[in-house]
């Protein structure tokens, strides 16, 4: 399968989320265009993208004059201004883009881009919301959602399992949960197995469904 990670990626959209995407892909060496409407938006990255335009994105012919049919991944970083975001994404559609990402603000809004064809929704707002609150509420050093049932979250473990090799600690069987990493007090984070020993200090990774992974760090 072909390498796609460097191919050229047309970003619209350039407030906080849309600028930190552009710059973000830039710095990864990716071809980046970065589109917004606002001309005073686009003289402030102008010096740190080496492709901005000012352009309305909700013209089809803008669109093609600036070449947005020749790339194959979009991102619709637009989230405030619900109409522009749609008609964007349905323009990029009609365009034959491809690989069209979207930002959404609400699930309805999700779910309407999913439908004229972003083949990848995000919400940040969300996400980010939802992470700090596991975060604050309880005992995880981080938690990222895979999908609507799944989660990984970084723990410290339970006394009980210190000094334990995971494979006699039966992990799956009583919490529900996998371990599939661990990163020791001193040094950086290592594939988990059955021999693997934890220590006081130590870091993990479990990975579970959510209610399991929730009710695991309660119990840290």
């Amino acid at each position: 399968m072909a390498d796609r990670s460097n191919e050229p990626v047309v970003v619209i959209g350039l407030a906080r989320f849309g600028s930190a995407l552009a710059l973000e892909l830039t710095e990864r060496g990716v071809d980046v265009l970065a589109i917004d409407s606002n001309p005073r938006t686009v003289q402030d990255l102008s010096g740190r993208l080496a492709h901005v335009v000012t352009a309305d994105a909700t013209d089809i012919e803008a669109l093609r004059q600036l070449g947005v049919p020749d790339f194959s991944r979009a991102v619709v970083a637009i989230g405030t201004n619900m109409e522009a975001s749609i008609l964007t994404t349905s323009l990029l559609a009609e365009l034959e883009v491809a690989d069209i990402w979207a930002k959404a603000v609400s699930r309805r809004h999700g779910r309407i881009l999913e439908r004229i064809g972003a083949r990848h929704v995000v919400y940040p707002e969300y996400d980010m919301g939802e992470r700090v609150a596991h975060l604050v509420s309880g005992h995880m050093q981080d938690y990222v959602e895979l999908d609507e049932a799944h989660a990984i979250a970084k723990v410290g473990p339970p006394g009980e399992l210190v000094g334990v090799p995971l494979g006699e600690a039966g992990m799956p069987a009583r919490y529900g949960v996998d371990v599939i990493a661990v990163k020791p007090a001193e040094g950086g984070f290592e594939p988990a197995g059955p021999g693997t020993v934890l220590a006081p200090g130590d870091a993990i990774l479990v990975l579970g469904r959510i209610s399991r992974v929730e009710r695991f760090a309660d119990a840290v």
